[in-house]
């Protein structure tokens, strides 16, 4: 079966409210969060302050026989661009089911202007697409071509810093976003480890808990940091370097040999993957599957650490029907991430959620057996992304 077509679009969702009330604004509204840009005062409170405000962008891919296939990733018009201009023309006339040679090429047609980054978010979306459109041809869940089920359900931990509603919700594992970095110098140790201190004393000890320190941090700070929390048994500490420091990741796992290391949310294609399997700098690998290569680069991922003796934990990874779909399918992921973005006080099942999504239920999910990743949207949702 031939792909006839590839483009960028835009899904106009129905908009829905929730009829519980919050019993108090989340911690989103009010929580410092530590990240690459904290140096400047300006900019420090929050990332909405500086990050891009591009949203979302969808990738549609129709086939011979009319089979639609949808993925998603972020960063819209740059990443469209990049869609529509340059890889869909290309891709119109290869065989749905040659995912490797695809996933290749868009690689190799990228390498002019970067592989990673932009390209690979454009290179993501499209390869989710693919898979999507393979499992609606062959009425099949994308975890059977994937992989096939290897777990009938799968642990989430809940990523937030109210942690109380989490556990309130069922969740037994935890991950906060880290509030104080480098710029906030001694005072700001002291005050992450009160904090995460308060969190292990609301969870209890027979929960997990980890810190996401989302690039904020350097080599000194991030073992000092470690030393302070180690009375609080943290599972591990993620992402504490900016990706492309890779001197500063051999160092820091050099210096803290007994505290776990997760990483690679912002690194693209497999290749620093390999990289960390083989330099031994991380116990924990994170891509996101809708920014690294979609569930082709994925697979490659999980290959590679399988063969390290590593595990692999997507980032977001409960949050998309993809990164659900991938998880169930692969021996070496698990957990699944769930950021709960509703306020407390909001039930899972009212807050927002992709149509044929799975909700954790007790801390765990279950799989969707839809075709394709089980995606329930109508064709007169789907809108052409430069038109709107």
């Amino acid at each position: 079966m031939k792909i006839t077509d590839v483009r960028a679009v835009r899904i106009a969702f129905p908009k829905t409210e929730p009829t519980a009330q919050p019993t108090r604004k989340g911690w989103t509204h009010t929580a410092e969060v530590a990240n690459p840009m904290s140096r400047y005062p300006q900019y420090k409170r929050h990332r909405s302050l500086w990050l891009p405000k591009w949203g979302e962008v969808w990738c549609q891919v129709t086939l011979e026989d009319g089979t639609i296939g949808l993925g998603q990733t972020g960063n819209g018009r740059a990443v469209a661009a990049v869609i529509d201009d340059h890889l869909a023309p290309l891709l119109v006339g290869e065989n749905i089911m040659a995912h490797e040679r695809i996933a290749d090429m868009m690689v190799r047609m990228t390498k002019p202007y970067g592989s990673t980054g932009l390209s690979s978010y454009a290179v993501s979306a499209i390869d989710l697409a693919l898979w999507d459109a393979r499992g609606k041809m062959l009425q099949k869940p994308a975890y059977e071509l994937i992989g096939g089920l290897q777990k009938e359900r799968i642990l989430c931990y809940a990523t937030g810093n109210d942690v109380d509603w989490y556990k309130e919700l069922g969740f037994r594992a935890f991950k906060l976003a880290c509030p104080y970095g480098p710029a906030d110098g001694l005072e700001g140790i002291q005050k992450n480890a009160d904090f995460v201190g308060q969190a292990r004393q609301t969870i209890g000890d027979d929960c997990e808990l980890m810190l996401d320190c989302w690039m904020a941090f350097d080599v000194e700070y991030t073992v000092r940091l470690a030393e302070a929390l180690r009375p609080y048994q943290l599972k591990w500490m993620e992402e504490c370097l900016i990706p492309e420091d890779v001197d500063g990741h051999i160092l820091l796992r050099e210096r803290l040999p007994w505290q776990t290391l997760a990483t690679g949310e912002h690194w693209y294609t497999h290749v620093p993957f390999q990289w960390a399997v083989a330099h031994h700098v991380a116990d924990i690998l994170q891509p996101d599957i809708n920014w690294c290569g979609g569930a082709t680069t994925c697979r490659r991922i999980a290959d590679i650490a399988d063969a390290g003796g590593v595990s692999v934990i997507l980032h977001a990874g409960g949050n998309t029907v993809f990164g659900q779909h991938f998880s169930f399918a692969t021996p070496c992921v698990p957990w699944c991430e769930f950021f709960v973005a509703s306020e407390p006080g909001i039930p899972l099942e009212q807050g927002w959620r992709y149509p044929g999504q799975s909700l954790p239920k007790e801390g765990y999910i279950e799989p969707n057996p839809a075709p394709g990743f089980g995606l329930e949207v109508s064709e007169e949702w789907i809108q052409p992304y430069w038109n709107s």
